[in-house]
Parts: C-alpha cells; structure tokens; sequence
C-alpha cells in the first residue's frame, strides 16, 4: 500500500507490475535525457549573443530534428505495444473470481466453488481496531492464493465503477450490462488495497478493496 511520502510507484506483487514499472523507468530515462538536452540548448541559445545574418535555412539540422524525435518515439511505442498484448492476455485460469460494483460497495463471486457470494463494505472510522487502515479496511476481505492464474470478472449493477489495485497493476472498468475480464498472479503473500477509480456518486472514496494473498496450502 502507499505510504507517507512515498513518490514511487507501490511495491510490485505481480509480474505484470513489475512489467510496468520497468516500462515507467525506461520511459522516464527517456524524458530526463530530452529534458536535459533541451535545456542545455535553450540555456546556450539564451546567453550566446552570436548572430549569424547569412543563416536562411539549415536542411541537415531540420532533418536531424525530425528523424530523432520519430526513432525515440519508437524507442517508447513497442514496449508500451508489448507490455499492452501482456496485459491483455488471457491465461488458463486456475480460478475465477467475479466482482459487481454497487452504491457504494463491492459484491464478489466465487463462482468455482458452490457460487460462494459476499458483500465487501469499508469498516467505519468509529468500528476500527488500532491495528486497521482507515478508508482502507474492509469487513470481508478477498481471499486468493498466490503463484496461480487468476481471472477477474468485472461488472457494475448501478454506475460506472472501476476496480484497481495498484501493487498488482490491475485496474479495469465495471461497466453496467458489461462484462469486463483480466487476468493476473500474484506473486507474494500479504494484505494488497485498492479503491474505486471511478467517480460513482457521494460515496466514491468509501468503496475499498482489499485482497489476502496467501500459500495454496495453507
């Protein structure tokens, strides 16, 4: 979960997040070197006071700036298409797992096993234990085994919802008469937090979502 100060992204728990966070890195080298490079030009242009009157065109230097800029583009765009056929992919899932988003609370399904449903709701402030995340904490949890294929089925029965948890780098839209898929692993134990990144009324930022990742044979 996010911490005080914290200016980086969360703690990877997933392939796929780890996948994006290296994308974020290589993306932000990228932008430090066009930074820095176009500052120090700007700053020589600025204090050179050197005019060359007889200057009307200069074709090498345009197509110098026009051929760079399209290959670093392209030094960005096919990680970003690898990593986005990455996130769409659909592996065999070992186990299924649907949520519907409501007013302002989270349904889930576990549909593999005898359609095991429950109501996830953010504990209030007033109900906490000294131990709990405040606006974070929930009274059902999602329990879901690590180092396996898991696939999310996303849903919404009233508006537009969207279900994220940023340390697995899953964040996909609960849509109203639409079923929206994902898949991920998680690959560690522990508590992973989450919230509606959706606007969906007064309630918004009161929806939760909390996951425990535990051992398959625990």
């Amino acid at each position: 979960m996010t911490t005080w100060m914290n200016m980086n992204t969360q703690d990877s728990a997933s392939p796929l997040m780890e996948q994006l966070i290296f994308f974020h890195d290589h993306s932000l080298m990228i932008l430090i070197m066009i930074t820095t490079l176009v500052s120090y030009m700007m700053s020589t242009l600025f204090f050179n006071k050197l005019i060359n009157r007889y200057l009307l065109h200069g074709q090498t230097i345009e197509i110098i700036w026009t051929i760079l800029p399209a290959i670093t583009l392209l030094f960005i765009a096919f990680p970003s298409l690898r990593l986005l056929y990455l996130l769409d992919e659909i592996n065999e899932p070992m186990i299924t797992l649907k949520t519907i988003g409501h007013q302002w609370y989270w349904k889930y399904e576990y549909s593999d096993f005898n359609n095991i449903e429950f109501d996830s709701y953010m504990i209030p402030s007033n109900e906490m234990s000294l131990n709990s995340f405040r606006l974070l904490d929930v009274d059902n949890r999602v329990i879901l085994p690590m180092n396996i294929q898991i696939r999310m089925l996303v849903s919404a029965a009233d508006v537009i919802h969207s279900w994220t948890i940023p340390s697995l780098g899953v964040k996909i839209d609960a849509t109203p008469s639409r079923l929206n898929q994902i898949s991920f692993m998680i690959n560690r134990p522990g508590l992973f937090f989450g919230q509606c990144s959706e606007i969906c009324g007064a309630n918004h930022s009161f929806m939760p979502i909390v996951i425990e990742s535990i051992p398959l044979k625990y």
